[in-house]
């Protein structure tokens, strides 16, 4: 939080795998963020619901990483 907090980091790409845990996850840390000023945006397109980012392959990741998304929390 130290580190976030000094102005040097803008943006904040959640990436975590799209099932409860990691939905649960994203939350969190947005609510946490957010009131930093900081724009915390989440991997998008591209990515299976239920499935695990160890599995996804390089273009998957780059089609989620393009598409991210604002969360709104």
């Amino acid at each position: 939080m130290v580190r976030l907090a000094d102005g040097a980091v803008t943006e904040v790409i959640i990436a975590t795998d799209p099932n409860l845990e990691g939905e649960a996850t994203a939350t969190y840390l947005a609510r946490l963020l957010g009131p930093m000023g900081l724009r915390v945006t989440r991997l998008a397109s591209g990515l299976p619901v239920g499935g695990d980012l160890e599995y996804a392959d390089e273009i998957t990741l780059g089609r989620a990483f393009e598409g991210r998304r604002l969360l709104d929390v």
